[in-house]
């Protein structure tokens, strides 16, 4: 049995994010049904498509007929949980809406994923992810070496809103197990962008400078060899980038090196062009120093390492033959997923008996009572708590004195750590040890981020944890898988960008280019979510714990999905190149006289609106030309000297989907955002007043987000400690050993007495 075995689903979404948040749920035995139109779904000839849908059974149904909305209502009344994609206003049309179905079926989970927001002028256009980058500003978040915005090719934020939608759905399973009522869920296209932007903005500091392509950090960045090959260089941690500079023999200028980083971009850019890239790799890996090639996809996904780690599965098609596709990205020891089918087309829906609701539900947050010892660092670990937080599991963010490596004032760490609450702890310690297990003893999730066997030579591997505790589920993140030699090694998200393909798709045939958003680190934080959230949806049925292991190297492929699913005749997949404004004429950013826009055109009339509102004669050819070919060029002349406002105004009357590019600056003021809730204010105790991400979903009866800002290093220590049962004798005792410590109120650790914890 796995996770969500005889939970019962009705997808009736398109694209991308809500048919791959059901495959999530899928893979973990859900029962689930994809309705589809009589023309199907919008992205059926997309690779992807066949991977999106996996262990699917596919239903035609036409909902604009009486015969079928009815039958889609009758499967509806039989379903845990319903999805849906549209955009504002037609599910209301049909009373396939949340309210109206959560009315009639007080079980249910009405989930709705539009592609962009929920209300205002640009959530109803034709979904584009392009126009969806735009709008959230997340085209000028990317690096660039102009002064202009970037269109990211592989649709980041669609994937990050499907790996919300399958945490917030089971979220609500999770709840729902406890209240025995169902609600309604929206997991927004904005909602993704909250998930893969992550950072605050903090409105008493200057924004941070934007970056460049290659990386604007020397010890964080790709370098090009003699060879003409690339790698990247991930010494993101000071005692990385100094085995660097001993490999490369410059140790002693390594001090004044650190303190100047254009000085050592340069040098270092010379040096690395001196050997080919090869020679480089062997000598720094063999110095333990974290750096990987620059690949194709194609390459990282049909090699050996992906092998390895059992992350390439093979099915028959009918009609296309072998077709592979990446296989799940988290393994639950108990309860594992599994691909068990391609899609399938039915004939007729099954008969699915009515669910009812057992009592009157609450208001409690979906997570309300779950309590998490996180000690995960960086991103992909640290968040991965801070969005548990958003769904209502107390968190505490369990630190050394040496403090999470990534811990500091900036936006990053602010934002990848909010709403959680800070425990100072020094496992090293025999009594930190001791005191980290009791606390096991209670606690339902443990998550880390260790390289391999650190857990063992602390104590605290799972199978320590389960003899303590057999309900607890303990997950474990690392970069390469727990198989293969590849294992021990140290990883961090660029090194994954790098080799598995991403930076070569970015760059396409110009130099590779790195991703500003932490690809790689947002996806493991979400599908550590959605993994943890699964284990806790079984622990309800079996009563029992499990581990939960994922990977950096798992997430590459699953951010990736569409793009690696691989069969004879596949058509290709987009390219960028560098400062890349679009993937063809009529699916590109245009600047106009004062600011910059999107524009995205499928069809002949939509290209006929367009030529109209411009007053322009356009080629017959428009739809397939290329993004810098003499089409562009016209329009980019045509629109340079117009309004953005009244352009879009008049395209959209005509019908042609066009929204904002957004800067940073312009995004916090947007009125579609705030009324969309993508945004919110929040104060920082020391830092003063930010702006971030308002949350990852909205739940109708149980809404929650983040309650507490960015705790400070051991800020909640003797707080968390009280709450879980431990005297103030024995805290005043850890205090005095420095087992545990606290929060100067500063940002740095309290000088501890007995005497102080004790008054506490």
């Amino acid at each position: 049995m796995s996770a969500y075995k005889d939970i019962r689903i009705a997808d009736f979404s398109h694209g991308l994010a809500g048919p791959m948040a059901a495959m999530l749920l899928g893979d973990f035995e859900a029962e689930i049904v994809k309705v589809e139109p009589p023309a199907g779904d919008r992205l059926k000839d997309h690779p992807g498509y066949l991977a999106w849908n996996r262990n699917k059974q596919v239903l035609t149904l036409d909902l604009d007929t009486p015969e079928g909305l009815a039958a889609a209502r009758e499967l509806i009344a039989g379903a845990d949980v319903a999805i849906f994609s549209d955009a504002p206003g037609r599910l209301e049309a049909m009373g396939l809406d949340g309210k109206s179905l959560t009315s009639a079926h007080p079980a249910l989970i009405h989930a709705w994923m539009p592609p962009y927001g929920t209300s205002g002028r640009w959530s109803g256009i034709a979904p584009h992810h392009s126009l969806l980058a735009g709008m959230t500003s997340t085209a000028f978040r990317q690096g660039a070496y102009a002064d202009q915005p970037v269109c990211l090719v592989l649709p980041v934020i669609w994937y990050g809103q499907a790996v919300m939608g399958a945490a917030a759905i089971g979220s609500a399973l999770f709840e729902r197990s406890r209240s025995g009522q169902g609600q309604a869920v929206i997991i927004s296209g904005l909602h993704g962008a909250s998930e893969v932007s992550g950072a605050a903005r903090m409105l008493n500091a200057a924004p941070l400078p934007r970056g460049i392509p290659p990386g604007a950090n020397p010890r964080y960045r790709l370098y090009q060899c003699a060879d003409g090959e690339w790698f990247f260089l991930g010494t993101l941690f000071t005692n990385f980038y100094r085995k660097a500079f001993e490999v490369l023999g410059l140790e002693d200028a390594f001090d004044a090196l650190e303190q100047d980083q254009l000085a050592a971009r340069d040098l270092l850019v010379e040096m690395f062009a001196t050997r080919t890239r090869d020679e480089w790799l062997e000598a720094l890996q063999a110095n333990d120093v974290p750096c990987a090639p620059v690949r194709r996809r194609e390459d990282w996904f049909a090699g050996e390492t992906v092998a390895q780690g059992r992350l390439r599965q093979v099915f028959d098609h009918p009609e296309l033959g072998e077709v592979a596709m990446p296989g799940p990205p988290a393994k639950l020891s108990a309860t594992p997923a599994s691909i068990r089918a391609l899609p399938t087309p039915v004939a007729a829906p099954p008969v699915w008996e009515s669910r009812s609701a057992l009592r009157e539900g609450g208001s409690a947050p979906p997570l309300a009572g779950v309590r998490v010892l996180n000690l995960g660092t960086v991103i992909a670990g640290a968040y991965a708590g801070t969005l548990l937080a958003d769904f209502g599991a107390d968190v505490a963010k369990v630190e050394p004195r040496e403090a999470d490596p990534f811990r500091s004032d900036g936006p990053g760490f602010i934002g990848y750590n909010r709403g959680v609450r800070g425990l100072g702890l020094d496992l090293k310690q025999p009594a930190g040890r001791e005191l980290f297990l009791e606390l096991a003893r209670t606690a339902d999730v443990v998550i880390d981020n260790y390289r391999l066997g650190v857990r063992q030579r602390l104590g605290i591997d799972y199978a320590t944890l389960r003899t303590i505790n057999p309900r607890l589920i303990s997950c474990s993140i690392n970069a390469y898988g727990e198989q293969g030699p590849r294992s021990a090694l140290p990883g961090f998200d660029p090194l994954l960008q790098a080799e598995g393909g991403m930076m070569a798709a970015q760059g396409g045939a110009d130099d590779p280019i790195l991703h500003t958003i932490a690809v790689n680190d947002v996806a493991t934080a979400g599908v550590v979510t959605a993994s943890v959230i699964a284990a806790l949806n079984a622990r309800e049925r079996t009563g029992e714990g499990q581990e939960v292991l994922t990977s950096l190297m798992a997430q590459s492929l699953l951010f990736q999905l569409g793009e690696t699913v691989t069969y004879a005749g596949r058509p290709p997949n987009h390219l960028g190149g560098v400062d890349c404004l679009g993937v063809r004429a009529l699916d590109r950013y245009y600047a106009c006289a004062d600011g910059w826009m999107g524009l995205a055109c499928d069809t002949p009339a939509e290209v006929e609106a367009l030529a109209r509102v411009l007053g322009v004669e356009i080629p017959p050819t428009a739809l397939s030309e290329p993004r810098d070919g003499a089409l562009a060029t016209q329009l980019a002349a045509a629109l340079a000297g117009r309004s953005r406002g009244e352009t879009l105004d008049l395209l959209l009357a005509a019908g042609v989907a066009a929204a904002p590019v957004l800067r940073s600056a312009e995004a916090l003021q947007d009125e579609w955002l705030w009324q969309n809730n993508y945004l919110e204010r929040w104060e920082h105790p020391r830092l003063g007043p930010m702006i971030g991400a308002k949350g990852v979903a909205d739940f109708a009866r149980t809404p929650w987000g983040y309650k507490r800002p960015t705790p400070d290093i051991g800020e909640h220590s003797v707080e968390i400690l009280t709450e879980w049962g431990i005297s103030r004798e024995r805290i005043s005792a850890l205090l005095a050993s420095g087992a545990v410590f606290t929060s100067d109120g500063r940002g740095g650790i309290a000088a501890q007495s007995p005497q102080r914890a004790s008054s506490a």
